[in-house]
């Protein structure tokens, strides 16, 4: 694998003190950014047609269409970037905190006593670059599932093991 300029998130086996917040690894912001880029990119493209009809504008749809994609295109980026690089997750002896500081503030506990089963998952952009996804799904029918994505690989199994044992929490 390429080293990354950017310092990696510290693996969970090598740091004692997860209770510290965590930051995300650049390398998953630039799967977020395309992922974002593509999304708004299509959303603004099909938005733009329907709404040059109703306006009456659709003569100019034509060159609408590559405006709309690549305003979408930049939009998408920058904003799944920037989301990505201000998320930020840490584990304590009672809970896994994901917090979310972009337009909205949102901070999420997900307590060790409410952990029902733990997914790893990887698609193949983030097996190419080492990440992967941590799915802590939970009791209740409200936010039943937290997802963090673009850990680090070895940090997304650590947690899950550390996770899977609620009643040790000497270990962290």
């Amino acid at each position: 694998m390429p080293a990354s300029s950017a310092t990696p998130a510290p693996v969970l086996a090598d740091t004692p003190d997860t209770s510290q917040w965590q930051q995300l690894p650049v390398r998953g912001a630039r799967i977020a950014a395309v992922a974002g880029a593509i999304g708004m990119a299509v959303t603004l493209a099909v938005i733009s047609l329907p709404l040059s009809l109703l306006l009456n504008h659709w003569q100019g749809w034509l060159w609408k269409l590559p405006l709309a994609l690549g305003l979408g295109a930049v939009l998408g980026a920058v904003l799944s970037w920037r989301r990505h690089r201000r998320t930020s997750w840490r584990l304590d002896a009672h809970a896994l905190a994901v917090r979310h500081q972009y337009l909205w503030y949102n901070d999420t506990r997900v307590p060790r006593a409410r952990v029902q089963h733990l997914d790893v998952r990887r698609g193949p952009l983030q097996r190419s670059i080492g990440l992967a996804t941590l799915v802590v799904h939970t009791a209740g029918s409200r936010l039943d599932a937290v997802s963090l994505s673009g850990l680090e690989l070895a940090d997304a199994e650590a947690l899950r093991e550390l996770l899977a044992r609620p009643d040790d929490h000497d270990g962290l």
